[in-house]
């Protein structure tokens, strides 16, 4: 059982793909009326948790109001006092259906929001998944009525107005303070757009067939969510008792200038928080005394500098050249003084992590055509304003992150990391990632510094062994985001400043290991 729910708490649909997962289970026998009587039955039971006795029920035309009206009337069953509003005149027959024996037993149905009575909380059943069409008219100013209340307000599957694959606002969309995602996880629900309608977001799991699943995304589906099992399953733990620095990776952090020191520090802090055997850290000569005093541990390795006090060029110690390393992470605080450093790096086979002014710079050499000659292996970490400065010809992330991520991958050939609120990583033949969960505490300055050097340092370690580096990458991003998680419920969200978010990087694997 906990293998099952593990993996559908991966699987992410879009429309379409659970359009086809649900016929098939409805092909293979299982009644309509059946399914929808179970769904009604789970959603009553997590409902029942809400305080409050008097319930508002909006319901659609289509099956996603039928699920809506089973609710209502076993509510009303045990004691509630429900009322409907449905300004809809046709509806499905099942649908239809419900609503007339809802009407029997005494349940209200009004069509006009002037008409209703007040309520502790609202159902939303308006629209399920699957929906095309703008909502205009009466419709659209009612959910905006809706929007108003101060009670909270739970959906049903997902919010209606949401675009079940984007994210987007058809016209008007219920701003739910609760969905209860049907089934499969859809799409929308790890969109930036859509998360300030999803609300608290929780999926009702009504047993569907994994060979219905697997017969429609295949046995590698190429949208997942990130949990905390495959994180876990990632890291490189436990390590063998005779394991010495050598065999746990050596990570070259090449980053800082004079402008911007802090940047190198926090990427140093996430790289040892990573656990990596072995520390390098290249900044200009002027940082050494300050990196040494924050990391006594590590390899500073002081570089001529520039008079602006950017990297003039990599000075590494004897016998020593970029093919020494595991893994190298580039750019934070380099400025783009430091072009010819990242010219360098991207010339070398080493497998790479660019973020920041890595990325500035990438963009000016020219992104597709670069990345293209490269031998080596290259993972990149935008933000939105990066994404765009580097692939300026793809899909606007802010539309639609998911197809954005996976058309910069397929162009450039390399793992792309599309931060945000649910940051997303893809590979360039589409597999992609997307974690879950966050916390906008991690909208500091600074924040991504240390994501870098923490993916650098897994990399290093892991990269040999033989795990995709879409996982390693994706397995980064969910220990950043549970720390920064972990930060804000003891300190608030105002209290996690990037250099707190270091020190709960171990704090927080403590927790998942014990």
């Amino acid at each position: 059982m906990e293998d099952r729910q593990g993996q559908i708490a991966q699987v992410v649909v879009t429309a379409r793909e659970m359009r086809e997962i649900e016929g098939r289970i409805f092909a293979a026998g299982m009644p309509v009326a059946a399914l929808m009587e179970k769904v009604g039955g789970l959603i009553t039971a997590r409902v029942r948790e809400v305080g409050g006795s008097r319930v508002g029920v909006l319901v659609g035309p289509g099956h996603n109001g039928g699920d809506a009206l089973v609710v209502a009337r076993e509510l009303h069953c045990r004691g509630y006092e429900v009322w409907i509003y449905s300004p809809f005149s046709r509806f499905k027959e099942l649908t239809g259906q419900h609503l007339q024996y809802a009407q029997s037993l005494g349940i209200p149905c009004y069509q006009e929001i002037e008409e209703l009575p007040h309520c502790d909380f609202v159902i939303d059943g308006l629209f399920g998944f699957g929906l095309e069409k703008p909502i205009t008219d009466s419709l659209a100013w009612a959910i905006n009525r809706f929007n108003q209340w101060e009670q909270p307000i739970l959906s049903i599957d997902i919010p209606s107005g949401i675009h079940t694959d984007t994210g987007e606002v058809l016209g008007a969309a219920i701003r739910a303070t609760q969905t209860f995602c049907l089934g499969l996880w859809k799409l929308a629900f790890f969109q930036d757009q859509a998360l300030e309608y999803i609300g608290k977001a929780e999926l009702i799991d009504f047993d569907i067939p994994g060979v219905d699943v697997q017969a429609v995304l295949g046995t590698l589906p190429a949208i997942k969510r990130m949990t905390r099992t495959q994180a876990l399953s990632t890291l490189p733990l436990p390590r063998s008792p005779v394991t010495h620095k050598y065999q746990a990776g050596h990570l070259l952090l090449i980053c800082g200038s004079r402008r911007y020191a802090g940047g190198a520090i926090l990427t140093a802090l996430g790289g040892r928080a990573s656990g990596v055997g072995m520390l390098s850290v290249a900044v200009p000569e002027s940082l050494k005394p300050l990196l040494v005093s924050h990391l006594p541990e590590a390899l500073i390795i002081g570089c001529p500098e520039t008079q602006t006090g950017a990297i003039e060029y990599l000075q590494l110690p004897e016998k020593t050249d970029l093919s020494s390393f595991s893994a190298i992470a580039c750019g934070p605080g380099l400025t783009l003084d430091a072009t010819a450093i990242v010219q360098e790096v991207m010339a070398s086979d080493r497998p790479l992590v660019l973020d920041a002014d890595g990325l500035n710079i990438l963009a000016q050499m020219g992104t597709i055509p670069t990345l293209q000659k490269r031998q080596g292996a290259t993972v990149l970490t935008p933000h939105t304003g990066e994404f765009v400065r580097l692939f300026p010809h793809l899909p606007d992330p802010k539309q639609d992150r998911i197809q954005a991520v996976q058309a910069a991958a397929a162009a450039s050939g390399a793992i792309v990391l599309l931060k945000g609120a649910r940051t997303a990583i893809s590979h360039p033949q589409g597999r992609i990632w997307i974690n879950p969960n966050s916390t906008p505490a991690l909208a500091r300055g600074g924040s991504g510094d240390v994501l870098t050097g923490l993916i650098g340092g897994l990399w290093a370690q892991t990269g040999s062994k033989g795990i995709p580096v879409e996982d390693i990458v994706a397995t980064g991003a969910w220990w950043h985001a549970q720390a920064g998680i972990l930060a804000a419920q003891e300190r608030t969200e105002l209290g996690v400043d990037a250099f707190t978010l270091t020190e709960y990087l171990m704090k927080v694997i403590s927790e998942w290991v014990t």
